[in-house]
Parts: structure tokens; sequence; C-alpha cells
């Protein structure tokens, strides 16, 4: 057969039509079609401002007009492929997850994007998304004018004529969505967190009787029964729709879980494709509208390729439970008066005194020789019990609050409609970095002193210090701003990031499972603690369940992740301000006071000044973002932000270091 460049020529097509093919090979066929149409513009065609499709399909109409045997042949194979395809999965199932659950409709985003499709196949919705895969199909067909539609309707006559022509599908395609909403509105999963007041009539049900009554009566001749029915149906949608809102208020207080928000979605949309089959079902011209729902259909099959899109919409609602966990809890780290930035000195300063039993055990783990993988472990051991500690004394790490301030800053930006609540969130960036500062202050004047302090009185008694030379002059080489430090700490900030997406998400997977009230009540914590002390255990661990998952996440990627990285070939390590300027100061402290007439000594320090830098933007930055994206909320007038920032750094640039002297 002859063809056209890449595409199959239009006469070719057209004479390939055989009613009496294989299957496969009529559908193929039908595709080879469609991509025919969407391919270059004709010669000599002037309307440009028409989508190509659009009017290479008024050419092929013209050409079926002109050639009779042609047209017959063409219409009796559509006739044969819409007789024997299931043309109710197409309306019924197409565009829905086979799984109620996130990851099977990943599994199938994935087999559907990676694997080929054959058009093999008695399933309409499978044929559909080759007959459409490309993402501007949906547009060329709302572009197509009334009069190309009713001749093409005129063109289809054979093939709509066939059975119960188009109305059958339609109906049970009604009726099928609404058994598939009964049961999702049935399931533990759903039914056990709408209300009980709007579930008291049971819409599931009754929407599932009045689909099978409507479908009864979608061949009738009496339109009356038909519409009473139709606006029955619709009630029950609304009824059913706000069953599944209600379920957002049950996640809102306890905890998200991302298949349950999936279930609700697709118990929605199945919702809104009952509605829009009804109103082609209804329609006095259906054409149009089941133009209309096709190009639906179409916009689905594109967004069902996209696996990004299917992360982004699940899981904005864990994003933002786990944001607003993270914010109350970085509530914590901001200070907005003199007590509280003092507060907050003395915890750092608890925390830099932990560090420093830190840093000795990190060059400790170094000294033994371990592998490489046994090494990362005693390593990143040691980081989650220091952190662990200090959590569990209520100090701090300074380079652990940017990641949880950031959430409750952005909760801040609910209202910027008026220069007064713009002042007032820059109050709040204010704060916040006079948080950060002091956080490093108290680190810092604690960890370096004191791990100085430790290595001259150990050699004072013992002769030499505790960290020995050969660990001091590699301290020197692997701190250097000259190497890769900066992109080690920016790495660094990417794991104090993601330690508290972690704290967030174990914090909610903790209220999901109510494992509180489970500690508090279950008969065999009550009969190994006692009701009093199993309730204290419940209460305790619903508040330090965060702060655990964080600390110990943190120290053990720390310390693994490295590791990691080591078996795949990647050079990269971690850098953490406390513990580099411990390790500086241990080797400060083995060198002596001559190292620092060294260049390679002040270029660690400058080293230590871009990781702390570098640890508290990365890591803030990205859980800015997270959390600003988990509200939905677009800066529009971010300039204004930034000017008023630049504002007050120009009048009142101490207040981001100390904090005013009124301040209450």
């Amino acid at each position: 057969m002859a063809r056209a460049g890449s595409g199959w020529d239009l006469t070719a097509l057209l004479n390939a039509a055989d009613p009496k093919a294989p299957l496969a090979e009529r559908h193929l066929w039908l595709v080879r079609l469609m991509e025919w149409l969407r391919r270059a513009p004709l010669e000599g065609e002037a309307e440009r401002s028409t989508p190509t499709p659009v009017l290479r399909l008024k050419h092929l109409l013209n050409v079926l007009q002109r050639n009779p045997p042609q047209r017959a042949a063409v219409g009796a194979m559509l006739a044969r492929i819409w007789r024997e395809v299931d043309t109710v999965a197409l309306f019924a199932d197409f565009g829905f997850a086979p799984r109620m659950n996130l990851f099977g409709e990943l599994g199938q985003r994935l087999r559907l994007r990676l694997l080929p499709i054959t058009p093999e196949t008695l399933d309409l919705g499978e044929l559909f998304a080759l007959l459409f895969p490309r993402d501007r199909d949906a547009q060329w067909l709302d572009a197509i004018d009334d009069d190309t539609l009713a001749r093409l309707v005129e063109a289809l006559g054979p093939m709509l004529a066939q059975g119960d022509g188009w109305r059958r599908p339609l109906a049970d395609g009604i009726v099928y969505l609404a058994a598939a909403v009964r049961a999702s509105g049935h399931s533990g999963a759903l039914r056990q967190r709408m209300s009980p007041e709007l579930l008291a009539d049971d819409p599931f049900r009754q929407l599932a009787s009045a689909a099978e009554r409507l479908g009864a009566r979608a061949a009738d001749a009496d339109n009356t029964l038909l519409l009473q029915e139709s606006q029955y149906l619709r009630a029950l949608l609304d009824a059913c729709r706000r069953c599944a809102d209600s379920v957002h208020a049950h996640l809102e207080q306890y905890g998200v879980s991302v298949n349950v928000v999936f279930e609700v979605d697709q118990l929605r949309e199945r919702c809104d494709r009952i509605e829009a089959v009804l109103n082609t079902l209804l329609a006095p011209q259906p054409a149009r509208e089941l133009l209309h729902l096709i190009a639906g259909l179409a916009r689905q099959a594109e967004e069902r390729r996209g696996i990004r899109s299917l992360f982004a919409r699940h899981y904005s609602l864990l994003a933002r439970k786990v944001a607003e966990r993270s914010a109350a809890t970085g509530e914590h780290y901001i200070t907005r008066d003199r007590a509280a930035y003092r507060a907050m000195l003395r915890a750092a300063a608890g925390g830099g005194a932990v560090i420093v039993g830190t840093t000795f055990v990190k060059f400790l783990v170094g000294a033994l020789g371990l592998a490489a993988f046994w090494a990362g472990l005693l390593a990143g051991v040691n980081y989650a019990g220091s952190f662990v500690i200090i959590h569990l004394l209520h100090w701090t790490v300074a380079t652990k609050q940017p990641a949880m301030t950031a959430p409750a800053m952005a909760d801040k930006l609910g209202d910027l409609a008026d220069d007064a609540k713009v002042e007032a969130f820059v109050d709040e960036v204010a704060h916040l970095i006079r948080s950060q500062a002091a956080g490093i202050f108290g680190n810092l004047m604690v960890a370096g002193p004191v791990v100085l302090g430790v290595q001259l009185a150990w050699q004072a008694a013992f002769g030499a210090p505790l960290v020995g030379k050969p660990q001091a002059e590699y301290v020197l080489h692997s701190l250097t701003l000259l190497g890769p430090t900066a992109l080690y700490a920016a790495f660094t900030g990417v794991l104090l990031f993601a330690s508290s997406l972690i704290a967030g998400w174990a914090e909610n997977w903790f209220v999901w499972h109510r494992l509180d009230s489970a500690i508090a009540w279950n008969p065999r914590s009550i009969a190994l603690l006692g009701a009093a002390r199993a309730r204290r255990w419940g209460a305790w661990w619903r508040a330090n369940v965060s702060g655990l998952a964080a600390n110990i996440s943190l120290g053990l990627m720390l310390g693994l992740v490295p590791a990691v990285a080591t078996f795949f070939a990647l050079p990269l390590e971690v850098r953490h301000v406390t513990l580099s300027t411990g390790q500086l100061a241990a080797a400060l402290g083995a060198l002596g006071a001559e190292v620092l007439h060294d260049s390679a000594f002040w270029w660690c320090a400058a080293g230590i000044a871009v990781t702390g830098v570098l640890n508290l933007t990365v890591s803030f930055v990205l859980a800015f973002k997270v959390a600003l994206r988990s509200r939905g909320i677009r800066l529009a007038d971010r300039s204004r932000i930034y000017r008023a920032i630049r504002a007050r750094l120009r009048h009142a640039p101490v207040s981001f270091v100390l904090p005013p002297k009124d301040s209450a």
C-alpha cells in the first residue's frame, strides 16, 4: 500500500478499510486514520486559525462524500468496530484506577508510559489511549465546528445505528459508575470517616438504585420519567459529594493517608463522570455534548500519562499536615523577646556541650579503621544518640532549626492584603534570623572552646593530645573552603530538610494509627504499666515522636548516606557546622598555636562559615517551598515582602541579630 512520508496516504488508508479483517488489523487501521488526521497541514489550506486535524477531517469527509464505495466500506468498518468493542468501558472505567490505592495507580501509569499498548483489545478504553495519544487532542476535538460535526454524525450513521446506538452505552456507563461509587462509599476506609449526619439517608445505596431505574428508562419514548429520574440522581450525586468532602475534616483532625485521599478523589471524579454522561444522555442535540465528553476523556488520558501530577495532587494534603506539624514544632525555635533569646542561647550552649562528646567519638570511629558501611553506621548512631540526648534535655542544635521554622513562617503568609500584614511577616523574618544567630552562637561558643580545652588538658595530663596530629592534618585537608566543602554543606542542608519531612510524616503516621490512645488504653499496656503510667506514656510519645524521628533520622543519614554513596562511587560527605567547628578546634589543640599562622587553618575557618550559611539556607529554602506549596500560596506580592525586608535591614539591621530592648 502507498505511503506518504512517515504516515499513510489517505487513498491507501481508505482502500485498506476491510470490515472482514482480523480484530487487530481493524483497530490498527483506525489508529492510522487518527494519525493521518494529526499530520502536517494539507497543501493549499488557507484556514490557518483552524487546527490541522479539523482541516483534515473536513477533507476526509469531502473525499468520502465524493466516493460512495469508500464511504460504504469505511462505514461498515466503523460499524463492526463499534459493535464488537466494549463501549461501556470507555465511559465507566477509562481514567479510573483499577485498584483503589495510590501506588496501584502509579504502577498502572508507569505501565502505560513505559510499555506498548496493543490494539488487539475489545476494551474501548484501552483502544482510546491509542486513538488519542497526544496532549492537544482535546483541543482540536473541541474546535470541530457545528457544520463539520453534523457531517461527521451523518457519516457515522451506520455505526451509531448498531444495537441501541449510542444511548445504551451511556446509560450502562451510569449504572456501572454508580455501582463503583456505592462500593467506595460503603468501604470501611471512607465510611468510618464520613459525617454520620450526611450518611443517615445512605445516599450511596440510593444512588445505585436510582441509576438502575434511569438505565431501564433510557430507551423509553416518554422523556418525562427520564427527566424526573435524572433530577433525583443529580440530588443524590450532590449528597455523595458532600459525604466525600466530609472525609477531609476527619483527616485534618486525625492524620492523613494518601490512599484515603486518593480514594476520595476517585469517588468524586466518578460522580463528575456520571453527571457528564447524564448531560449527554439528556441533551436535545446530543452530538455536541458527546463530543465534549470525548474531549474530556482525551484530557483525562493526557493527565493519566503524567506521573508528577499524580503525586502533586495526592500528596498535597499530606504535605500540608507534615508542614503544619513541623510548624507547631518550629514555633519552639523562634525567639521573639530577650528572655526567649537568652533561653535559646542557653539551650544552644547545652547542645554545643553534647556535640563536644560527639566530636571525639567521631574521631574514635575513624581510628577504628572499619569498613565504610560499619564506620558510617557507627557514626550515624553517634550522631543520632547525641541529637536525641539534646532533644530530651530540651537543648538545641542550630542546624535543626531552619527546616522546622520554615513551615511556621509560611503559616504567617496566609494574608498579606495590607502593609501591616507585610510588616508583621518581616517581624517574623527578623525573629527567625535572630533565632538562627542565637542557635549558632550558643553551639559554637561552647563546642569549639570546650574541645580545645579537652585537647590541651589531655596533653598536659598524658603528654599527647586526645586527637593526634595525623587526624588534625586530615581535618585541615578536608574542611578547607578550597575543596568541595560548599557542595557537601549544601548536601547536608538537604539531609536536614529530609529529616524534617520524616519527622512530620512520623507524627502523622502516629496520629493516624492513634498509637497514643493505644498506649494509654490497650489492656496489655495497662497491665504492664498501670493505668496512670500508660496514659503518661501515651501523652509523652505523642509529644516527642516528631522530635525523636527527626533526630534519629538525621543522625543516621549523616552517617550512612556518605557510606552508601561510596558504594556507588559517589564522593559525597557531610559538613555540619557545629561538628566541623569541634573538629577544627581539635586540630588546633593537636597542632598548637603555630597553626594559626598557616593559611590552611583560616581556609578551614572560612569553610566553616560557608558551611553554616549553606546548612541553614538550603534546609530553610526547601522547607519553605514545601510549606508554601502545601498551602497553595502564590507570592504574587513577593516584591512587597522583599522591599519591606530591605527597608528593615537599612533602618534596623541590629534587629536581625539582637532582640529590641523594648520587646515584651
